[in-house]
């Protein structure tokens, strides 16, 4: 008898307990079954998995690591796409969108506001040498950004040339790296004009998030309206129907001349730690529920709907 659970979530930070509860409410509101897979249970989860003795209609990724393809999370995620399992989002379409490197060509190409950008794979970084025209193209100071990495990890912000590659790949030694001019938000009512976009199965949620301190705020009505901040809702919509996405985070800054910029494209595993549980960067409690009851709904779609 193989037991069968309606959504399985993958997740590893006992910090985001409200965001789990309110999943796990909102899954029994819907009359759907859930299973947390926490480190502890993810070894025992994924044999079971491959023995046939359970089986989850939806799976929602809120942890495995991309760049290391033998990560037991990331084997889990994959498996249980082959498998059948309804994966929030597939894994070759998360990476593709969560790659940087592979998605900022296709952001170019559909006329999406990116910074000015050079890509230096990762056969490169040890003897990448810029010219006069691209120092001139990047501007001084510029950013370094590995590809696939996350949390400001190899994210160098003050770099003036190819001498400072080697520290961003001290802290994140894979894959390919970006190197973007730096832009700096506009100042709207004394904060930088710079936000972060959630979107979920077709839902937006819009908050100011301070590039600085990591405080988030959500954006008033009044606001989106003043500032035309509308355009950030747009902009997530594009992002989805580019990249197949269902559930992502982007930042975007605003500039001096008013031009909406995407500054982190996509983030699939999203940062939802409450900010009732931790005021400095913890994300408005309102917008962590609202993501967490929209998550089981379209969980709830996609067991309805044929395959």
């Amino acid at each position: 008898m193989t037991r069968v659970y309606d959504l399985a979530m993958t997740h590893r930070l006992d910090a985001d307990d409200f965001f789990i509860h309110r999943v796990q409410q909102h899954c029994a509101e819907q009359g759907l079954n859930f299973f947390l897979i926490e480190p502890l249970w993810v070894n025992a989860f994924l044999a079971a998995l491959e023995s046939g003795a359970l089986w989850s209609r939806v799976l929602l990724n809120l942890h495995s690591e991309h760049h290391l393809p033998e990560e037991i999370f990331h084997r889990l995620v994959r498996r249980c796409h082959e498998r059948g399992v309804a994966v929030i989002d597939p894994p070759d379409v998360a990476l593709a969108a969560f790659d940087k490197a592979r998605l900022h060509p296709r952001l170019v190409a559909a006329g999406l506001p990116v910074p000015p950008t050079l890509l230096v794979g990762a056969a490169e970084r040890a003897h990448r040498r810029l010219t006069d025209a691209e120092r001139s193209f990047l501007g001084s100071p510029f950013v370094i950004k590995p590809a696939l990495g996350y949390g400001k990890r190899g994210v160098i912000l003050d770099a003036t040339s190819e001498a400072d590659l080697p520290r961003s790949t001290a802290q994140w030694p894979e894959g390919d790296l970006l190197l973007q001019r730096l832009i700096t938000p506009l100042q709207l009512g004394g904060e930088p004009a710079y936000f972060r976009v959630y979107f979920a199965f077709g839902h937006t949620w819009l908050c100011w998030w301070n590039c600085f301190t990591d405080h988030y705020r959500v954006v008033r009505a009044t606001e989106e309206a003043e500032f035309g901040l509308g355009a950030l809702r747009e902009l997530a919509r594009r992002l989805a129907d580019l990249t197949g996405m269902r559930f992502f985070s982007s930042e975007v800054a605003l500039t001096g001349s008013k031009e909406f910029v995407l500054i982190d494209y996509v983030n699939d595993q999203c940062h939802l730690l409450c900010q009732s549980a931790d005021p400095r960067i913890g994300v408005p409690d309102a917008v962590v529920a609202g993501i967490a009851r929209r998550l089981v709904e379209g969980a709830a779609s996609l067991i309805r709907s044929p395959r």
